[in-house]
């Protein structure tokens, strides 16, 4: 397993932008995938988006297509998501996740994002 910090979450406007990064230490980060999930209040944890360990292959969810963008630095252990044209369906807690042979086995422990109308 890996240890994961996320950051950059905050309060912002509808159509406003967010970058958040996600911290890996204490474990292999560069030869996983890595994923970008979120939780509403009183839903349930969806998927957001993905990466391939050499960055060459991105996932997105329907929903944030267009909008999010999914990136990495390997050198630094860092995932990114750029969050652009912001609604307020999209406040949640976001996670970042390590993906490892078909299961994710590293959770961060999330941060919050707030977009108000």
């Amino acid at each position: 397993q890996v240890q994961l910090v996320e950051s950059g979450g905050g309060p912002v406007q509808a159509g406003g932008s967010l970058r958040l990064s996600c911290v890996a230490s204490r474990g292999t980060f560069d030869k996983y995938a890595m994923a970008w999930f979120r939780q509403a209040p009183g839903k349930e944890r969806e998927f957001v988006s993905a990466i391939a360990w050499s960055s060459n292959t991105t996932y997105y969810s329907d929903s944030v297509k267009g909008r999010f963008t999914i990136s990495r630095d390997n050198a630094k252990n860092t995932l990114y998501l750029q969050m652009d044209r912001l609604k307020p369906e999209d406040t949640a807690i976001y996670f970042c996740a390590r993906s490892n042979e078909g299961s994710y086995d590293s959770w961060g422990q999330g941060t919050q994002v707030t977009v108000s109308s």
